[in-house]
């Protein structure tokens, strides 16, 4: 039977830190409000290294609630060199899926109505269908559906690079209470990384989309050095991985049919192309999407393109210097095997990678969440 259609004011496509945050601001603020997401609890499978950086607690104290183990320094292994250390690191390592679940409830309380278990299959215009036959229309739709954004792809609005990713959960045979990083002419377009959770800790490895078939055996043998050196135990206690964005920030607004269709997080590109991270401009720009639907439906007719000036603001100069060096190292890497120092170049923990030599805007002094 066919279900009847709904009406609201806002509908939100992905209910990770973009889209949860994005349905609790319009919620609250009074207007109709429903979310959507294909997996059948929020947070859940956990595709994510769980790291974030302390100030994120300004911006949710969802990082704080859900925060099981600080971080205080972070140790950048370089081929077979001996380590460097940055001091001070702030940050915190989470759970993913209770940091979701907490923002979802947010949501919820605010008066958003959320499912689960629900994947968009179409979008005409103002008329998003799912699999299970509901239909929805909506004066915004806020997509928050990550790097492969269905709803981006309808409106043609799509992230071109990607970054794919294969981690896993494993012992700790000692307590650490830094993030590890391994940098490898190895891990072409990416880094390695070891990220502790008290006794157990995240492995992964990041790589081109183009030689995603490398993960596995690299990931192998990383896994093999750090048991070799005594630090982690032999078992895998849980496997994941996904894509990240790297091509930088796309345009975060479209038109369809009498819609507004607005992109946060990950589906906008908001995630630096060197690090990985993404997280909190995740939950920014999720605050910032809902209050752009709130702009445009009192009447704002500039608010979407506001929406885009202000994540220029926040996060352009950080992106553009990331993207900048990400480019530089995969030059060389056609033409080249990078030497230790031309990774360290392009690595946030050294001082090469601040250097106005590489920075587009000339402000290599300044950064902000997706750096910090």
């Amino acid at each position: 039977m066919t279900k009847p259609c709904q009406n609201y004011d806002v509908l939100v496509i992905g209910l990770g830190p973009a889209g949860a945050v994005a349905a609790a601001g319009a919620a609250a603020a009074g207007y109709k409000t429903i979310g959507f997401d294909g997996k059948s609890r929020a947070g859940y499978p956990v595709q994510c290294a769980e790291f974030v950086p302390s100030l994120l607690t300004n911006e949710t104290m969802a990082a704080y609630h859900q925060s099981q183990q600080l971080i205080d320094k972070m140790v950048t292994f370089v081929e077979d060199e001996l380590p460097d250390e940055k001091i001070p690191f702030s940050g915190r390592i989470i759970d993913r899926e209770k940091f979701d679940a907490e923002l979802c409830e947010i949501a919820s309380q605010s008066g958003a109505v959320l499912n689960f278990g629900k994947k968009l299959i179409r979008l005409d215009g103002n008329k998003a269908t799912f699999n299970d036959g509901t239909t929805v229309i909506a004066k915004i739709i806020i997509g928050a559906d990550g790097p492969h954004s269905f709803v981006g792809k309808a409106v043609g609005l799509t992230n071109e690079e990607t970054l794919e990713t294969r981690q896993i959960t494993i012992p700790l045979l000692g307590p650490i209470k830094s993030t590890d990083i391994y940098l490898s002419s190895k891990y072409i377009g990416g880094y390695g990384w070891l990220f502790p959770k008290n006794e157990t800790a995240n492995l992964g490895i990041g790589v081109v989309h183009e030689k995603r078939h490398l993960l596995k055996p690299l990931l192998d043998e990383l896994h093999a050095r750090l048991i070799s050196e005594g630090r982690v135990g032999g078992e895998i206690l849980y496997t994941t991985g996904g894509a990240i964005p790297v091509g930088g920030m796309i345009k975060p607004y479209a038109k369809s049919g009498d819609a507004t269709v607005i992109l946060a997080g990950d589906a906008a590109g908001l995630t630096n192309p060197i690090s990985g991270a993404g997280i909190p401009a995740a939950v920014v720009s999720g605050r910032m999407a809902a209050e752009a639907a709130i702009s445009l439906l009192q009447g704002n007719d500039d608010a979407a393109e506001e929406y885009e000036q202000e994540l220029q603001e926040l996060f352009g100069t950080s992106l553009k210097r990331a993207r900048a060096h990400y480019e530089k190292l995969m030059a060389i890497h056609k033409n080249e095997t990078p030497k230790p120092a031309q990774l360290r170049t392009a690595w946030i923990a050294y001082d090469e990678y601040w250097s106005e030599k590489f920075n587009n805007d000339a402000k290599g002094e300044t950064y902000d969440l997706l750096e910090a």
